[in-house]
């Protein structure tokens, strides 16, 4: 009887087990065509009211009833005669900072909201504004990352100023887009560098060679393919690739010592990256700071406005970027193609 008690038991535990896993799939899947249907926008927060939010929160635990009124009553005060000084000096408007997060991948799928976030901005900044760039990025296509760091000269060309903020990384074509900027933060034990270009890929041809598979292959033009993946590879082929790698090479470098010319370029495009405190004495950075440190400086000064352009992505965007986000979590600076 308790043998039975026993299976009976545990065919009811993977049943609720099964039910579950069912039940959460359907929700995620029903979740993800509600956000399919939400329509494209922007988003803005302003980021000085977030912080009054939170302090006034902490206030409120800390302090008497009484001290806690009086001082909000001070703080009014304050700003109200704060606003009327900026209003005797001027148009009574103060500076702002104008907040943007970049999380790179592979192929800078980002730089698709990018774009958008960058071209509001511009519609509305003035050149004693400021755009503040929280960047993260470990590299990839070149291309794709050309493209993102054409999106961040826009700014630059508008005469905006422009500064980028790296909490843990911007490698490779990472610092390609951070060296765009009028100046780079980097908090301490954040990577940066990493200027240098890779290509590598596995041949199977050896093993297809072994099974009787031939690949047949046709091309116009001498170096339309210098290397394949079935084929097999020449010298001449391999020499080719290795000249194209040089020469994005030179251009990579060409481009941080356009944007960057009191980095000694020879010395850090080796290919190594290095941490916040190193990168600053290399003058691959200008600062040592947080973002959340450097944000709340500027909160003193500006109004600080976090804008986000959120755009449409099928369900199937969605499960590949996450899925490429967990593959790259795996991977190590020097798989970066940029």
């Amino acid at each position: 009887m308790a043998e039975i008690l026993m299976e009976y038991a545990l065919f009811l535990a993977k049943a609720v087990t099964i039910v579950v896993a069912v039940g959460l799939t359907v929700a995620l899947i029903a979740a993800s065509v509600r956000r399919e249907r939400m329509p494209e926008r922007l988003e803005v927060k302003h980021l000085n009211e977030r912080y009054e939010a939170m302090t006034n929160t902490l206030r409120k635990e800390t302090l008497s009833k009484k001290a806690f009124k009086a001082k909000i009553k001070l703080d009014k005060a304050r700003k109200k005669a704060e606003q009327k000084r900026e209003k005797m000096a001027g148009d009574g408007v103060r500076p702002r900072v104008f907040v943007l997060n970049f999380h790179g991948d592979i192929k800078a799928t980002a730089v698709s909201s990018l774009r958008e976030e960058v071209t509001a901005v511009l519609l509305l900044a003035r050149t004693d504004d400021e755009v503040a760039v929280r960047l993260e990025n470990t590299g990839g296509l070149v291309h794709e990352h050309g493209l993102a760091a054409s999106q961040l000269m826009r700014i630059k060309e508008k005469k905006i100023p422009l500064t980028i903020m790296v909490d843990k990384v911007a490698a490779s074509g990472g610092y390609m887009m951070a060296c765009v900027a009028d100046r780079i933060l980097a908090a301490p034990f954040a990577v940066l560098g990493s200027i240098g270009v890779l290509a590598q890929l596995p041949n199977f041809h050896r093993l297809l060679e072994n099974h009787g598979i031939d690949v047949e292959q046709f091309m116009a033009g001498e170096f339309k393919r210098t290397v394949t993946l079935f084929g097999r590879n020449s010298d001449e082929g391999r020499a080719k690739l290795k000249e194209e790698l040089e020469d994005t090479h030179r251009l990579f470098k060409d481009f941080v010592t356009k944007h960057r010319p009191k980095v000694e370029i020879e010395r850090v495009a080796t290919g190594e990256h290095w941490y916040g405190t190193r990168a600053l004495e290399l003058k691959l950075v200008d600062r040592l700071v947080t973002s959340d440190d450097y944000l709340l400086e500027a909160s003193q000064r500006a109004e600080l406005y976090e804008v986000t352009y959120a755009g449409k992505r099928s369900v199937t965007q969605r499960v590949a970027s996450m899925m490429q986000q967990a593959l790259e979590q795996r991977l190590t600076l020097g798989s970066n193609v940029l």
